[in-house]
């Protein structure tokens, strides 16, 4: 059995421990209750603006569609991978990188597949795997709409320029503080409505068709990425908050371990020591 002044030095670290991971897990509840605020009220904002662009897109003629709609022959594939800047989130980026590996080595097999990434986790290891063109990480240290309209407007670009034939966004999406579900979403070309999504609407036009979806594509899109980076930063956040909820139990737990085998130790001890001293006492009484 281990001795006391060994078993006092485990408890002393576990618990150490313990109250960092417990620091932490209130740390990111804190900022999940801001995080969960702003997407839950952008979502339904976003999502209705990428359904009214598909259903436009849907009912433009071929040739006078817009140059976002552009469906090429894909043979370059540029993914954008959303991370965390920082790790003790679980299998919170594990899961994205996980499928940028997928996208690359299975699902694209065959075409050339190049990354954008936001998140430090992301650029380290797929940095040195594959072709990072740009690393967006200081993306989270002022997370506004108008510094993510920047990178839409650089994979816009990419697009347009003929560098890249589709581009994916791979992010997690936040359903709870305890779920976090991995999506690979087109974010171009645009994908139009099919089936029985595609219902024509009575529209009177003011400008023309065109005019107004040029106007709107590069503001979907700004607000698609944004979208998608705000719900990665909350479920970031839930995910650490879970980490770290886990991490505290399981350390409160191996505390009570070590102090249940320090108790059994110590008396373990002194037994032995009252077996001597009767044992002398026995001795001289001889």
């Amino acid at each position: 059995m281990a001795n006391l002044k060994e078993i006092r030095n485990r408890i002393a670290s576990v618990s150490s421990t313990m109250q960092i991971t417990s620091a932490m897990k209130m740390v990111s509840a804190a900022k999940l209750k801001k995080a969960q605020d702003a997407i839950t009220a952008m979502r339904p904002y976003a999502n209705k603006l990428t359904e009214l662009l598909q259903a436009l897109s849907a009912s433009m003629d071929a040739d006078s569609g817009s140059k976002f709609a552009d469906n090429r022959v894909v043979n370059k594939v540029l993914v954008v991978a959303i991370t965390s800047n920082r790790g003790l989130c679980g299998a919170f980026n594990t899961n994205i990188l996980k499928q940028c590996v997928y996208l690359a080595e299975d699902f694209h097999i065959g075409k050339q597949v190049d990354f954008v990434v936001v998140g430090k986790k992301a650029s380290d290891y797929l940095g040195k795997r594959y072709t990072v063109l740009a690393n967006h990480s200081s993306v989270y240290d002022d997370l506004t709409f108008d510094n993510v309209a920047v990178i839409a407007e650089s994979l816009m670009e990419q697009f347009t320029n003929g560098s890249y034939d589709r581009i994916e966004v791979v992010y997690n999406k936040f359903k709870n503080a305890a779920t976090q579900l991995v999506m690979t979403e087109q974010f171009l070309p645009i994908v139009p409505m099919v089936g029985d999504e595609n219902i024509s609407t009575d529209y009177t036009f003011e400008p023309s068709k065109l005019e107004i979806i040029e106007q709107l594509i590069p503001k979907s899109l700004k607000t698609q990425l944004y979208k998608g980076i705000r719900d990665s930063f909350a479920s970031e956040h839930g995910a650490r908050m879970t980490a770290m909820h886990k991490a505290t139990d399981n350390a409160t737990e191996l505390r009570d371990q070590l102090k249940l085998t320090y108790n059994k130790a110590r008396q373990a001890a002194i037994t032995n020591e009252i077996l001597e001293i009767v044992g002398g006492a026995e001795a001289l009484n001889n």
